[in-house]
């Protein structure tokens, strides 16, 4: 018997049917056309950088550039031409293979020819092991050098500072709502929405080789994963103290390193600090699912299938909310989500953020935008951004 994952590459023996040798013949040349196609697609990868690289000294010679140098300047991620190329993946594949499952090897492959242009550096939301870090290779790639940051904060400031291009940030759950820290960065940020990663979250109780179920004394994690697993904790572990840290990778580490302690975290967290899976899915909501968002310096143009986050606050008077969302409604445009955070200015006060389909370039979206200004006190929009894909 073949061993699974070997593409059948075990010694063949005379027992070995002829229509069983032509298939693997006929892999055999499949698979050298598909090395050639890709080695010729990095190619052209590289002439794309190479034409990016001198308009971007052309820029700069005619004093129009403005990075430290003509590298920065060429932009050689483009997240609305990436999505464009994966949703026309997923529209025309015909099977066997699922169009999702098409689109993350197609998805790989950019992510190695775009790391022949310029490897992307990606702030997140560490340490390694997080489901944060997990979002951040869904959407870039495994060539992505992603770097992992201590706190949220710190993901925005690596992004303004241009330590990274980009940063991946969680901002909401399915179960437990918005990630509110990263809602508040918005308000005094310059960075802008571009683009957004879903992930179906699965959590388990992982633990270091010197830990078994009855040793237990804490479980570690991140609130929102305490949150998440709260039933399942009250009912296998009553008493058992719970301990809220930085992040899943954090309560990770710890498990790794002490005796009695074990962390609530996914599948990366386990293999990165070497832990066993005690218990796997524990998680209360069997469709929990985690949106991250991935913020970067400039605006992203129409990809088709967009989406808009704006924040918006009007005076504190009846109707007020009617008064920001009608102009929504007459234009048939969908709202995906309203959020409300205190206001930083004024007691009592409060702003919404407010996600919507659509792009701020679009006509009918341009005069919403005009109305809201007429009916609010503050209209700043978080920029808009492709729809996720996979």
């Amino acid at each position: 018997m073949d061993k699974p994952g070997s593409d059948d590459k075990s010694p063949d023996n005379s027992s070995t049917p002829r229509e069983l040798m032509q298939v693997r013949d006929e892999i055999d040349s499949i698979d050298r056309e598909i090395q050639g196609l890709i080695n010729r697609r990095a190619r052209c990868a590289q002439e794309v950088a190479d034409i990016k690289m001198a308009d971007a000294q052309a820029a700069r010679e005619s004093g129009q550039g403005s990075g430290k140098n003509a590298g920065q300047d060429a932009v050689f991620y483009r997240p609305e031409r990436e999505a464009q190329v994966l949703n026309r993946i997923k529209e025309r594949n015909d099977g066997p293979l699922q169009g999702d499952r098409v689109a993350f090897i197609f998805r790989e492959i950019m992510s190695a020819c775009l790391a022949l242009e310029r490897p992307l550096q990606v702030a997140y939301l560490g340490p390694e092991g997080t489901f944060t870090q997990a979002a951040t290779i869904k959407h870039f790639g495994h060539a992505v050098v992603s770097i992992p940051q201590g706190t949220i904060d710190s993901v925005f400031n690596q992004v303004q500072a241009e330590d990274c291009n980009y940063g991946v940030v969680p901002v909401e759950n399915s179960t437990e709502g918005m990630v509110s820290h990263t809602l508040d960065n918005f308000m005094d940020s310059s960075l802008k929405i571009c683009g957004e990663v879903e992930m179906q979250i699965h959590h388990h109780l992982l633990a270091g080789t010197q830990t078994g179920f009855n040793d237990i004394q804490r479980v570690c994690a991140h609130q929102q994963a305490l949150a998440q697993c709260r039933g399942w904790l009250e009912h296998y572990l009553p008493g058992i103290e719970l301990q809220a840290v930085s992040s899943n990778g954090e309560a990770a580490r710890l498990a790794a390193v002490q005796t009695g302690t074990v962390a609530i975290a996914g599948d990366m967290a386990a293999d990165q600090y070497g832990l066993e899976k005690l218990h796997q899915n524990i998680e209360d909501s069997a469709h929990n699912t985690t949106r991250f968002l991935v913020i970067g310096r400039d605006e992203i143009p129409p990809s088709g299938t967009d989406k808009t986050s704006i924040i918006v606050s009007s005076r504190n008077k009846p109707g007020a909310l009617f008064e920001l969302l009608e102009p929504f409604r007459d234009a048939g445009v969908s709202l995906t989500r309203i959020d409300t955070r205190p206001s930083k200015t004024e007691k009592w006060a409060y702003v919404f953020f407010i996600e919507f389909e659509g792009h701020l370039q679009d006509a009918n979206i341009a005069e919403i935008m005009s109305g809201l200004e007429e009916h609010s006190i503050l209209l700043k929009p978080l920029g808009s951004y492709p729809k996720a894909v996979l």
